[in-house]
């Protein structure tokens, strides 16, 4: 197998599998936080004001990936490139709303939300390590998709991929799309997404402060864990209006 062939054949694996193995990549790297912790670097030991000051900064980092994915998701049209789950497809190529200032918002999104969990642990070199990580996971899949839209599309795919940036967006080139925006896809599909982020939040703050207080029954109630609690009903709900009821459903898949 070519070296081309073979970036494309892994980036596909990838792909299909792109919504579970970041996951179990923090989760395998998550001893670092115990290997690596410094006390006289630990956040618990900042003062107040700068770990509300850290805190906000992770939190609207997340947000804004939150943000990016729920307007890509929400204004993409159906059967195209950014909303499969399973395999490539596109009936048509995006090149307007979103798709017109960059290539692959849905992966700018994901590094934006796990950005912000990374600031939140507050290690510059597990930030940084990751960050790379990232890039070179996702660089695959985004080789294996624009590899498929350059077969499905052609010239017209190669026209617009020489303008519009692959990852980092350029604004000043934004094209209003024409689909207007629809909340249920959201809610159908960035139900797990959101609640994965929250509980790695969650995890990272009941480890931090299991590592610098000695835990009693009413520390084990923290704000992270009731928002954390509250997220899991939300998802549940969700869940089950998706697969138990039309609620949710596309308008093609409605009948």
């Amino acid at each position: 197998m070519t070296l081309l062939h073979s970036f494309e054949s892994s980036g596909n694996w990838l792909f299909r599998h792109r919504g579970t193995v970041p996951v179990w990549v923090f989760v395998l790297c998550s001893p670092v936080l115990i290997l690596a912790h410094k006390p006289e670097l630990d956040f618990a030991a900042m003062p107040c004001c700068w770990q509300c000051a850290v805190l906000t900064l992770a939190i609207l980092v997340s947000l804004a990936g939150i943000v990016v994915r729920a307007y890509t998701i929400g204004t993409t049209p159906h059967g195209t490139s950014g909303r499969n789950t399973d395999k490539q497809v596109a009936k048509q190529l995006n090149t307007k709303g979103i798709y017109s200032i960059v290539r692959h918002p849905l992966y700018l999104g994901n590094y934006l939300m796990w950005l912000g969990l990374l600031i939140f642990i507050f290690d510059l070199p597990f930030l940084v390590v990751v960050s790379l990580v990232y890039w070179l996971y996702y660089e695959r899949i985004m080789y294996a998709e624009e590899r498929f839209l350059e077969r499905e599309f052609g010239q017209s795919y190669l026209d617009w991929s020489m303008t519009v940036p692959a990852f980092w967006p350029r604004f000043r080139q934004f094209e209003k799309g024409d689909v207007p925006f629809h909340f249920k896809s959201v809610l159908r599909r960035e139900y797990s997404g959101i609640f994965a982020i929250t509980l790695c939040f969650t995890l990272v703050d009941y480890f931090r402060a299991l590592l610098v207080t000695d835990f009693t029954l009413e520390s084990w109630i923290r704000p992270s864990g009731i928002v954390c609690l509250i997220m899991l009903v939300l998802m549940l709900v969700l869940r089950t209006l998706k697969h138990h009821s039309k609620l949710l459903a596309s308008e093609e898949n409605r009948d």
